[in-house]
Order: structure tokens, then sequence, then C-alpha cells
């Protein structure tokens, strides 16, 4: 596979997890189509479908995902790739009423491990290891994310199954949490999976914005994913992210 279709499985692949990670998650998972609810209501992110198999029918995936998420009381989201593999896909989408969210934004991609940032005084970086550290992980990034008008519930019912997140790290899941005194600053997660790694849900609370925590948790999670092995690590750019990410030497 080429590095847009390794990102694309492991999206596929990190959407499952997020199925397994919270009480109200739930997933179908066959014929080609994975449809997988998270612990949100929340159409984009948390609810969403995919092709598994590029030969299944537009149609197909449709019909699977509107049964599915009909019988869970939620939207859902498509995620449609822009190298034309989804050509079918979106214009289905389209003729059925559905609509492009948000502004595109980019994927991008490091191929190396990034050079180690100095800290701020007093602020430590730690992996997360217990229920506590996945709760700091979800209370940062519901601050973090209400910038872009989320809903600051979205987060902790995403992972309100921490043990699954703790048991998923032996294998593929990494977060890191910075911290300065006892309050959690900044945070990511990174997912390792089919020769790859994407880094998710990287957010720093307004307070500490200034500290450059965001680049402190993002290489550590990059590098972490190539000690996993991965020969590449993704990631999809939010508008304030991309900056970042471009001088710590992600293309797109």
């Amino acid at each position: 596979m080429d590095d847009a279709a390794l990102g694309h499985q492991n999206l596929i692949t990190y959407s499952r997890a997020l199925a397994r990670w919270s009480e109200h998650g739930a997933a179908l998972d066959r014929d080609g189509v994975l449809a997988y609810a998270g612990g949100s209501w929340l159409p984009v992110g948390c609810n969403g479908a995919f092709r598994t198999d590029d030969s299944v029918a537009p149609a197909v995936l449709l019909e699977v995902a509107n049964a599915f998420f009909t019988e869970h009381g939620r939207g859902y989201s498509v995620k449609a790739r822009d190298t034309g593999a989804d050509d079918d896909l979106a214009a289905a989408c389209e003729a059925r009423g559905l609509a492009a969210f948000g502004d595109p934004a980019p994927e991008m991609l490091c191929r190396s491990r990034l050079p180690v940032p100095d800290l701020p005084a007093g602020v430590t970086l730690r992996r997360v290891d217990d229920v506590a550290g996945v709760t700091a992980f979800s209370s940062v990034n519901a601050e973090a994310y209400a910038t872009y008008g989320m809903p600051e519930d979205v987060l902790p019912a995403m992972f309100d199954r921490p043990e699954a997140v703790l048991a998923d790290a032996e294998r593929d899941t990494a977060i890191v949490v910075a911290w300065r005194d006892d309050r959690p600053l900044a945070t990511a997660l990174v997912f390792v999976s089919d020769g790859t790694a994407s880094l998710q849900w990287v957010g720093t609370r307004p307070e500490a914005r200034q500290l450059h925590l965001g680049a402190a948790v993002t290489v550590w999670a990059t590098n972490e994913a190539f000690d996993r092995g991965a020969a590449t690590c993704t990631l999809q750019a939010s508008v304030m992210g991309e900056p970042l990410y471009r001088r710590l030497g992600y293309e797109t």
C-alpha cells in the first residue's frame, strides 16, 4: 500500500477502537462495511461509516449505515478520500442529501523521529498508565476542543471505559499528558496499526497555549510511534494545528 492507503487503513482500525472505548460504543463490521458508534452522539468523528472493501457499492454502504445508526438513534458521517478512490462514494452521499462538513484540512505525514524540545520550567510529560491519566486526557481535550464548538461532554463520553483504553495501550495505543504541578495542560494520543500510526486528540488547555506544549506532546507521540515500529506517522490537521505540525516536520 502507498502512504495514503496505509493512513486510511489506520483510521479505519482506530475507529474500531473508538467503539471499544465507551460503554455506549457499538460497531457493525462485515461484508466490506464498518459502521462504528463511539460514546457520544456527535455525528462527526464519533459516529461514522467506511468501506473496508473498495468494491462495495456506495448504495450498499449507505443502506447499512442508515439501518445501523437509525437503530442507535445517532447521526453519522462518511469519510470520503480525496485520492479518487471514493469519488463514487462522495457522489452517492451528495445524491442522498448528505452535506460536506467543515473546511478541508490536510492529512499530514512524518517519516522520521523528531528532535525533542525543551520543556518549560515545572512541566513534565507522563505516559498515561492508569484511570486517572485517562480522565486527565479527557478533561484536557474537553476544554481544548470547546474552542471549535465541541460540547464538553463529548470527550468524557468517548473514553468512559478507561480500562479498555489501558488494555489497548499494551498493543497499539499510547497517551501522553503534560502536567504542571497537579494540573494536566496538554495531551496527545497515538494509535499504531497497519504499518503506520496516527496522532489523535492533540489538545492544550487555552490557559497554556503560549507554553508550546502542543509541540512537546506531538513530538512525544510521534517518536512513540516510531519506537513501536511504525514506518510513518500521520495526522488530520486542524486549522490551528497545521502550522505547528509543518514546523515540526510533518508534510501534506
